[in-house]
């Protein structure tokens, strides 16, 4: 189609699109761990779905794409198939239309990549060739438009159109969803969206997602208050709640959408549909309801809609934390690492934490999370207590167990209220090394990208960009492994965990100098950022072994392992002789030393000091 005669269709009458695809496709045949794959392995159900719409009065259709781009199909394994599956959804639509007693535009669905905060994201060519893809195997099989929808991200509908608009001339739909607060990610307005939008070749800016009818109006009004603009709002049913297995949508009425499409057409809005929860009866009561009205002329706005300008991210600026400082200042740190208790008790921890302090020769105490993939108690909540102590700490933190709002609760709490402010970012164990093997981690960011996050709360703005009447300055430490046994892997992830904003980095434990220069060598010098090595007094030739064998990222030298055979029942004296050429060694190249207690009796570790 072209735009010249969409543009022309939209002048004088008002489109009604379909419904919610992935709902009415879960009710037909289930929970599936990919829909778009059902255009491959249930096309009679999709057809039915896109039939069920134009039967109630959709004159554009989507077809059942939104997430089928390599992005989102790699982590199942479909990454190949994205052409596939794109192609079958356009041919199921096509079949739709060719059985229908009247006219059906078909629209490509695309939704975003999923890209959330993971590791990188890829650079910008590389997203505009994904999306590349899958217009192009779209467009191929012959679709009408493109719709482009339920983005949160600005820049990335942004390098989507980019994508389109790189080789094809059809007319476009670009739809971003917002909040309650009538913002999108990075706390961007209506207004300021289609200002943006307005600047590339697109011919409908709309909202869809999210929220439901009459919480989505008045953004659909900012948006049609635009001179020139036309306008698209395909809410959903409502605020969805989990039953069991099910996400499920309230069962709003097709005269409660029947009245939002009498109010958005009086704001001026041209094209009309629903999303998640909404069904051919929601379409039905819509079609009926503004099947002999026109969009209104541009609707001026009752109240100004607010600023649309960015709120200020606080200025980069040096952590506050003693650990920092010190580390800044090239003064040599040293931490003890704990393990938080696996029942209700703190009071060893506390007896052994104030005894190592006593000493005065430990800065601070960082606090293990869930090593192994075993429960004990949080890190976060212990190290507040023992802040509360007057000693600070370095609680560590995994993505495994949290996704992206845990997270960012929990690090909000823990400056507030538990005074922390240091922490250790690591992705963090499987579920299948410990006590919960049946259990699933969440892993929706990993370590670089909850880096980012800390980042985000130190400029003061939440990841999705809400302000926090605040900012916090965490200190960001990292894990680094420089024995990882994809070296050019562990090392391309340290560069990224720098990117991202890391302060300083916290490594495994090391057993002999030369793996440290091994890496500086492939590393290609000094890291830029302060490095604390860590340093295990072994115990035993038994324990060695079993580390050297068993736990991942520990890698002890042969001449190690026998030196403490040979030692026999003086393996222990120098285990701890060899943890204290270790840290001599490290005064002399690193900036820190963090120092395993054995079997837990933290008092032993001043025998290393």
């Amino acid at each position: 189609m072209k735009i010249s005669e969409f543009n022309e269709r939209l002048k004088n009458s008002l489109l009604m699109a379909d419904g919610a695809m992935g709902s009415m496709l879960h009710e037909a045949v289930g929970a599936q761990r990919c829909f778009d794959e059902l255009n491959a392995t249930h096309p009679e159900d999709v057809f039915r779905v896109h039939q069920a719409y134009i039967e109630a009065g959709a004159q554009i259709i989507e077809t059942n794409t939104f997430g089928a781009n390599r992005f989102k199909l790699a982590p199942l394994g479909l990454a190949g198939e994205a052409a596939r599956f794109n192609s079958r959804g356009v041919k199921i639509a096509r079949e739709a239309r060719e059985s229908a007693a009247r006219e059906v535009l078909i629209a490509g669905s695309i939704g975003p990549l999923g890209l959330g905060v993971q590791a990188r994201h890829p650079a910008p060519e590389e997203i505009r060739e994904v999306f590349r893809e899958q217009v192009q195997a779209l467009e191929e099989r012959g679709v009408d438009l493109f719709c482009l929808e339920t983005f949160s991200n600005l820049d990335e509908l942004l390098l989507a159109i980019d994508a389109i608009r790189s080789f094809s001339s059809l007319p476009v739909i670009a739809q971003l969803t917002y909040s309650e607060e009538g913002t999108t990610h990075g706390d961007i307005r209506p207004r300021e969206a289609a200002r943006r939008l307005q600047a590339k070749d697109v011919q409908v800016v709309g909202a869809n997602c999210t929220l439901g009818p009459q919480t989505l109006l008045p953004i659909l009004q900012e948006l049609a208050s635009v001179e020139g603009l036309l306008v698209s709002g395909m809410p959903n049913a409502g605020f969805p709640k989990r039953e069991g297995g099910r996400i499920v949508y309230p069962k709003s009425s097709p005269e409660y959408f029947a009245q939002f499409a009498r109010d958005a057409a009086a704001a001026g809005v041209s094209i009309l549909g629903g999303c998640c929860g909404t069904t051919p009866a929601h379409i039905r009561a819509m079609a009926d309801a503004v099947k002999s009205l026109r969009p209104a002329a541009h609707a001026s706005v009752a109240a100004a809609a607010p600023s649309s300008a960015l709120p200020a991210l606080v200025k980069q600026r040096d952590p506050e934390s003693k650990l920092w400082k010190k580390l800044h200042a090239g003064e040599f740190a040293i931490s003890v690492e704990i393990d938080p208790p696996k029942g209700l008790a703190l009071e060893r921890i506390f007896e052994q934490v104030d005894k190592v302090m006593a000493a005065g020769r430990v800065d601070v105490i960082d606090v293990n999370s869930g090593a192994m993939a075993r429960v004990g108690m949080d890190a976060l909540m212990v190290s507040g207590a023992i802040e509360a102590r007057g000693i600070e700490t370095v609680p560590h933190l995994t993505t495994r167990d949290y996704n992206l709002i845990g997270l960012q609760a929990m690090l909000l709490g823990a400056w507030t209220v538990g005074g922390v402010r240091n922490i250790l970012a690591v992705t963090g164990d499987p579920p299948s090394v410990g006590d919960y093997p049946e259990s699933s981690g969440v892993y929706e960011v990993d370590s670089i990208g909850l880096v980012s996050v800390l980042k985000r709360l130190n400029q003061g703005q939440d990841w999705a960009g809400k302000t926090l009447g605040g900012a916090t300055n965490f200190t960001i430490g990292v894990a680094l492994n420089p024995v990882a046994d994809d070296i050019d892997h562990e090392i391309e992830r340290f560069h990224a965990k720098i990117e991202a904003g890391a302060h300083f980095a916290m490594t495994q434990p090391l057993f002999d100098p030369e793996h440290w220069h091994g890496f500086l060598k492939r590393f290609g010098g000094k890291p830029p950022i302060p490095v604390m090595v860590g340093i295990w007094p072994l115990n035993s030739y038994k324990q060695a072994l079993r580390l050297n064998n068993e736990v991942p990222g520990i890698v002890i030298p042969e001449g190690v392992l026998k030196s403490l055979e040979s030692a026999g029942v003086n393996a222990r004296e120098r285990g701890f002789a060899a943890a204290r050429e270790m840290l001599a060694w490290a005064r002399t190249e690193l900036a820190g030393a963090y120092l395993i207690p054995p079997f837990k009796r933290y008092e032993e570790i001043l025998e290393i000091l």
